[in-house]
């Protein structure tokens, strides 16, 4: 079971918190999807004949393309690649994209999952954020979306940040409950070097964001998405039985895919590659028919650990058993020889050679995995 991921590195705004490659000028749009397609042709060989059974498209903002220029790409990976009839294929999409005309057309093409930049449902936090779109339309592209006959879709919602208060939080979470929402991603916003909300928080001229707040607004938010039944299988993802999304479900398992576009990645099991994150150093290098792509070949320490920091998010937990036949009794020692201190501060629990986080595990998740890593100058 292999993915395919294809990078469209356009955006009409750029969001205050986004660290993602993107620009805003669509100018090279077409001649990025005619590359893309190139880069198709030069890296078919890439995921080893493996039938693809996800096909995603993320950005940036992919929901600018129009569905002819999307058509134009799966025609391209449907001719070079084994593609699974019941493919899970999403477009990731801002609400503002999503008027009538848009999602008729999408619901009469391949995509058959959407994926709604939403974050919050208030104006003022959209605006905070340099959003393009406003709460009305997210509501409305939902509703729409759904009436089209997208019943295998996400949302996406952000917490964490100082304009929201929890009534806010709270009337957010409920909004996605009310509207029958099948898959909801949940983010706390974080601070990245380089965007405008990290020079803005330097300059104090915004306030810095509070773990505390943070902390409180995930708890509220397992309370709510466990009471409507939405399972959250992994920690920022929730979803109704059967709603949860393949593609990101195989990223946490170890799973190949294909990344295409500037700064897709890529993983073989061995090895990562990631593109270059330039749009006219990638258009130039593909015109010469060359990927612009740096690898990494990943040691047996590196493989354990991105092995363990994608299980230990996830409700199916890290396989102890997996690890000594993958990795070595070593590796499986070395958990165990940790895990006292984390069962007695109530974050990790072992079940039936499974390891999986407590709720309160699930705020220090980062913590714990980079604690239980084994780095390459220590063997």
């Amino acid at each position: 079971m292999a993915g395919i991921y294809l990078h469209i590195p356009f955006c009409k705004k750029a969001c205050h918190y986004c660290d993602f490659h993107f620009s805003t000028s669509m100018g090279p749009k077409a001649d990025m999807v005619a590359a893309i397609c190139k880069e198709l042709v030069l890296r078919k060989d890439y995921l080893e004949a493996e039938k693809v059974e996800t096909i995603y498209f993320g950005g940036g903002t992919p929901s600018l393309l129009s569905t002819n220029e999307l058509q134009k790409i799966l025609d391209k990976i449907h001719q070079l690649f084994s593609v699974s009839s019941t493919a899970e294929i999403t477009l990731e999409a801002n609400p503002d994209d999503l008027q009538a005309e848009k999602v008729r057309e999408l619901s009469q093409s391949p995509i058959n999952r959407l994926s709604i930049g939403v974050q919050s449902f208030f104006d003022e936090d959209l605006a905070w954020m340099n959003r393009s779109h406003t709460g009305a339309e997210a509501d409305s592209c939902i509703k729409r979306s759904q009436d089209a006959g997208f019943e295998n879709s996400n949302v996406d919602l952000i917490y964490g940040y100082p304009l929201l208060s929890d009534t806010k939080w709270q009337q957010n979470i409920a909004q996605i409950i009310h509207l029958d929402v099948p898959h909801l991603s949940s983010y706390a916003m974080t601070v990245e070097q380089g965007t405008a909300l990290h020079h803005f928080i330097e300059k104090k001229k915004q306030t810095p964001l509070n773990e505390t707040q943070s902390s409180q607004q995930f708890l509220y938010l397992l309370q709510e998405t466990e009471q409507a039944g939405l399972l959250q299988y992994e920690i920022s993802n929730f979803a109704k039985a059967g709603k949860e999304s393949i593609h990101n479900s195989n990223y946490w398992k170890g799973e190949k895919y294909l990344g295409l576009g500037p700064s897709a990645h890529s993983f073989n099991t061995l090895s990562r590659q990631w593109n270059v994150a330039n749009n006219a150093k990638y258009l130039e290098s593909i015109s010469h028919n060359k990927v612009p792509q740096s690898i990494e070949i990943l040691s047996l320490n590196n493989r354990f650990n991105e092995y363990l920091m994608t299980s230990l998010r996830t409700t199916w937990g890290t396989d102890l058993t997996k690890i000594d036949t993958n990795f070595g009794p070593d590796f499986k020692i070395h958990i165990l020889r940790k895990l006292t201190e984390y069962e007695e501060k109530d974050w990790l629990f072992l079940e039936k050679d499974h390891l999986f986080l407590t709720k309160n595990g699930k705020l220090f998740a980062d913590r714990i995995a980079a604690d239980l890593f084994i780095v390459d100058d220590e063997n």
